[in-house]
């Protein structure tokens, strides 16, 4: 078997996407013929987020998961925020910030370049050379976010001309839609800049979440090549549906799962759910970080109409999918929002239920959707042909209990499948 080393900072424990993406290559990649080892930091010194002990099911016994030490800024931004949390997203989930969290965002944007978690660097690099020296290793793979991650990867390359080296990244690096929100300086931007571009030209392969990021990361530099990136979206784990029940709720259920950015619109929405024949029967539920948003439900008087739940594990918002008479899908409304491909958009399609998206019409989410026939999309502020599409879809369920869409064209994103093309770009 060929054996692989997979650095990256979010692993179980740590909840969320970015965890997923390659905990589920790992858990089919040795049915492929590949050996993985992971590198990863000590759970206990980690600043993560969320957490969610049940992933733990999906790591294979046979599977050597290396922990190191870590030095976490973050972890001291905790105790002294008043939130008393680790935030998300670069900040950029915050309400309006206040005078704190302004200084907080300058000072993460300025002086923790490329990121607050690189102080997990020297560790990693450590412990990577000493794996790949004892097991002859001869791949590695380095995913980012934290995009620090990849210098890991750029300082092996440069001690171990001979491996392989593929760069993963689950989100753009300078054009995230939340980075002008960390208010760079023309010094700090360019030496972002510099360490992206040295990353891009450096690695063997660089894998991408959507078409978006590879076309703006391959502009980075005249030396790149369209042939040395490959676009492997994020998707969904058929084992985790197996098990999910399909509940007939008394009330038509509309859902939103995930993160609420401050780069999110989502007044056209509400508008249109406020307008909603007979609310009576209606329930509209946000799952997970989504702070900003009660301000704009208390100025609808939508209180009643409206339940906010915590985040979850991940399990528990798969059942939430599927108990949901509509699912909703937000992309944040900027000039970055191209880049926005939610993994959770793949488990809405393996959830079976209608999807309600909201982007701008060049984004990739609305052509997955359409392709897969699994619901509509709209732009932020066409309120009335949302409040038709809602209106249909309460008709129906009105008159079924539940909506459940029939197309299977959304298998092509299993996670199987897209370890079948990670197994055949790890070695091209």
């Amino acid at each position: 078997m060929n054996k692989i080393l997979i650095i990256t900072y979010y692993w179980v424990p740590s909840g969320g996407s970015g965890v997923q993406r390659w905990l589920k290559f790992v858990k089919y990649l040795p049915q492929l013929g590949w050996e993985p080892i992971v590198l990863t930091v000590d759970a206990n010194k980690a600043s993560y987020p969320q957490i969610d002990n049940t992933l733990e099911k999906d790591i294979p016994q046979s599977v050597r998961v290396e922990r190191t030490n870590t030095r976490e800024i973050l972890n001291v931004y905790k105790k002294v925020s008043p939130e008393k949390e680790i935030p998300f997203g670069g900040f950029s989930d915050e309400k309006p910030p206040s005078l704190f969290q302004k200084i907080s965002r300058f000072i993460r944007g300025n002086f923790f370049l490329p990121d607050p978690r690189k102080g997990w660097n020297k560790y990693a690099y450590k412990r990577a050379c000493e794996i790949i020296e004892k097991e002859n290793i001869k791949y590695v793979v380095t995913t980012s976010p934290p995009h620090s991650t990849q210098l890991i990867g750029l300082k092996l390359k440069k001690k171990f001309p001979a491996i392989r080296w593929i760069a993963d990244f689950r989100d753009p690096w300078t054009d995230i839609h939340y980075y002008k929100k960390l208010y760079p300086t023309a010094i700090a931007h360019n030496i972002n800049k510099r360490y992206e571009c040295n990353v891009l030209e450096n690695a063997d392969k660089i894998i991408v979440t959507c078409e978006a990021t590879k076309n703006t990361l391959l502009s980075k530099s005249s030396r790149l090549k369209t042939d040395k990136f490959s676009v492997i979206t994020n998707g969904f784990d058929t084992d985790d549906f197996v098990t999910v029940k399909r509940n007939l709720l008394g009330k038509f259920t509309i859902t939103y799962i995930g993160i609420l950015y401050n780069t999110t619109d989502i007044e056209g929405f509400l508008d249109a759910f406020s307008q909603l024949n007979d609310k009576e029967n209606c329930l509209l539920r946000f799952v997970g970080h989504s702070g900003i948003i009660s301000a704009e439900i208390n100025k609808r008087n939508l209180q009643t109409y409206t339940e906010i739940l915590p985040q979850v594990k991940h399990e528990e918002a798969i059942q939430l999918m599927a108990d949901s008479s509509v699912l909703v899908l937000l992309a944040p409304n900027n000039d970055k929002a191209s880049f926005f491909l939610p993994g959770k958009l793949f488990e809405y399609l393996a959830s079976r239920r209608p999807i309600l998206c909201i982007a701008s019409p060049d984004n990739e989410i609305r052509q997955i959707i359409e392709k897969c026939n699994a619901g509509k999309s709209f732009d932020y502020h066409e309120t009335d042909k949302m409040l038709d599409f809602l209106n249909e879809q309460k008709n129906n369920w009105s008159i079924s209990g539940i909506s459940e869409l029939t197309n299977d064209s959304y298998m092509q994103y299993s996670r199987k499948e897209l370890t079948n093309s990670l197994s055949q770009d790890l070695q091209n």
